[in-house]
């Protein structure tokens, strides 16, 4: 386990983005907090150190990973940038810019997603995002956006990179530190569902960064107190 990272979050005010600094930082990690409007300091939280980066500035975000005289080179980035409605473009650069300039530095890069990437539990065959039952014709254009951002990633041979895809439903809730974790499937949890706390899913992440796994494709679900 490495202990006492700086790790650099882009999306910073976002809701998988603002619960891994709190994760991150509560564990004494030092956080980079990027952002294109940066939250207010938090007194209460001295690891995170919040900077100004806008995902379309490749400057902005080579010098705040490269590190300055206040803050030095970052370990780890987590990318958590999303954008409503859905920007393929955007997300496909922005994530592309990010592992360029990550593999430049020597700096590990893990990448929340989507689910729309997975195979469907029922049928291995089957994208998530050719499952109406995960993914509604409505939200089929953001299931496309992860699915090209995954690939962005797997075609850029020189990134150290992980990819971690959330479980269908994602949504703000409580902290238990209790998920199950899995790798190219949907899973499901104990209660029939397949789906996650944006504070478990942190919890997830910032694990992965302290105790990296093989797998360059992961995935969680929430796990109760029965299947523990």
């Amino acid at each position: 386990m490495k202990a006492g990272m700086k790790i650099a979050v882009l999306g910073a005010t976002g809701m998988v983005g603002s619960r891994v600094i709190n994760e991150a930082g509560a564990r004494g990690h030092q956080v980079l907090a990027l952002s294109r409007k940066p939250a207010s300091e938090n007194p209460r939280n001295r690891n995170v150190t919040s900077i100004a980066v806008d995902a379309n500035d490749s400057h902005a975000i080579r010098e705040a990973l490269a590190g300055s005289a206040s803050h030095g080179a970052a370990d780890a980035v987590v990318l958590t940038v999303r954008t409503m409605p859905v920007d393929e473009e955007f997300l496909v650069g922005t994530t592309r810019t990010v592992l360029d300039i990550a593999a430049q530095l020597g700096i590990r890069v893990l990448v929340v997603g989507g689910a729309g990437a997975l195979r469907s539990p029922d049928d291995r065959n089957l994208l998530v995002a050719d499952n109406p039952t995960y993914v509604p014709a409505e939200i089929k254009a953001v299931a496309a956006a992860g699915i090209a951002q995954l690939r962005t990633c797997q075609s850029h041979a020189d990134a150290d990179c992980v990819y971690l895809s959330p479980p269908a439903l994602l949504e703000p809730g409580e902290r238990t530190g209790r998920y199950r974790r899995g790798t190219d499937t949907l899973l499901i949890s104990a209660d029939g569902r397949s789906w996650i706390s944006a504070e478990d899913l942190a919890v997830a992440v910032v694990d992965e960064l302290e105790t990296p796994g093989p797998d360059h494709l992961i995935t969680v679900v929430h796990r109760g107190e029965s299947r523990q």
